[in-house]
């Protein structure tokens, strides 16, 4: 399985001699090395490797398509770096940077707009999940550790692989622990994911149903439920948020918002209200990035996009709290160091599997690509770029 990439970039001599001048300049204020194919060292004397391969190739990529053409240039192999998350991580903290001020004001016109096709609507929901999260629950247990818990732990002590897991259990049982979940609790939960929240909530006593709208991830779900014996509290159903019903005490949601897309972030927290009983919590766990920069790159679309989460836009603070509706936060903690511990986990675990799901059908092109995205998600935290929170959430006056 692979994604399909252009062995020849498109040829532009004015943009090539353009993005040649930028990289040059935005390395020059960068704690970092690039290597160049002649032999030529730029940049500082000192910091993560950056080895440009094919030059010609890389400036072309990136004149043509900014920071997908980037990515792309990594998935095709015309540049390398040993610390790739080092590399990154230079990189995303100095990103509003990188590029000119005159050219960032002029991003309406060179970068490209998310397609309609990816737009947040039951039915394109579907088929953007369907991209990513149904690629093989095979591949996904590769890297994952033994609870298929695809989001960030929460680590109470050394961030390792044998402590992953019950820091994968930390983070669920803080959330039920907010949001007052246990014996008799009725819980409802946006986002399946394999399971391992419902059958947390479950072995406390609540009753769970929780929704998806992946094929793959329910039968998952739904043999782990029947392997726990609690078949009978809890039901998986195959469900966009916005047709959920019913009234429940607690409505939990984990990384599920990113893929809501701003148009229907007012109908998902008014989804959240709606199921929520009188008196019941909300749990939130979800990404976010700076309003600054949600509000510079809210239409522009990204590598990530493109590749890993199509339809996704994570959402800023303020950008929730002007979507609550009757809600309100009543308490949240962030996590973001955290979840940088998470991704070099999943991304040295990806590297130790590969030849197993080399096996599974997955091509050179495809582990490029999925190194990178662990590797620039796991950035995006170490950088400060990104955080994710836990946000409890209440109707105002509760």
């Amino acid at each position: 399985m692979t994604h399909a990439i252009a062995l020849t970039p498109p040829r532009s001599p004015l943009r090539v001699r353009v993005v040649r001048r930028l990289f040059r300049d935005a390395v020059a204020r960068l704690p970092l090395r690039v290597l160049m194919p002649d032999g030529e060292l730029l940049g500082a004397p000192s910091g993560p490797l950056m080895r440009v391969v094919r030059a010609e190739d890389f400036f072309s990529r990136v004149g043509a398509d900014g920071l997908i053409g980037f990515g792309e240039a990594y998935m095709a192999g015309d540049w390398e770096a040993d610390d790739l998350a080092g590399v990154l991580t230079v990189m995303a903290t100095q990103l509003a940077s990188l590029i000119p001020a005159p050219l960032q004001r002029l991003r309406g016109v060179w970068a490209r707009r998310h397609p309609r096709s990816e737009e947040g609507t039951v039915e394109n929901a579907r088929r953007n999940v369907q991209r990513h999260y149904d690629l093989s629950n095979d591949l996904f247990a590769q890297f994952l550790d033994p609870s298929m818990t695809y989001s960030a732990a929460l680590f109470r002590g050394d961030a390792t692989w044998e402590n992953l897991e019950a820091a994968q259990h930390a983070k669920i049982d803080r959330l039920l622990d907010e949001t007052r979940v246990g014996p008799g609790s009725t819980v409802m939960e946006i986002g399946t994911g394999w399971g391992a929240l419902a059958i947390r909530a479950a072995e406390r006593g609540a009753t769970v149903r929780t929704i998806t709208v992946s094929a793959e991830q329910r039968v998952f779900a739904l043999e782990r439920v029947a392997a726990a014996g609690l078949s009978g509290r809890v039901s998986v159903e195959l469900c966009d948020y916005r047709e959920a019903a019913g009234s429940y005490d607690a409505v939990l949601s984990v990384e599920m918002i990113e893929a809501v897309g701003e148009r229907y972030w007012p109908v998902f927290f008014a989804t959240l209200d709606r199921l929520l009983a009188p008196g019941g919590r909300v749990g939130l766990q979800a990404i976010t990035m700076p309003h600054d920069r949600l509000v510079a790159s809210r239409h522009t679309y990204t590598w990530i996009q493109k590749y890993i989460f199509p339809g996704g836009l994570l959402p800023s603070v303020p950008a929730i709290e002007r979507n609550l509706g009757p809600l309100r936060i009543a308490g949240h903690h962030e996590m973001g160091g955290d979840y940088a511990e998470t991704l070099r986990l999943w991304r040295e675990r990806y590297r130790s599997r590969r030849a197993e799901i080399s096996r599974l059908g997955f091509d050179e092109v495809f582990h490029r690509m999925w190194t990178f995205y662990l590797a620039y998600s796991e950035a995006g935290f170490r950088s400060g770029y990104l955080n994710v929170r836990q946000f409890v959430l209440e109707r105002g006056g509760s």
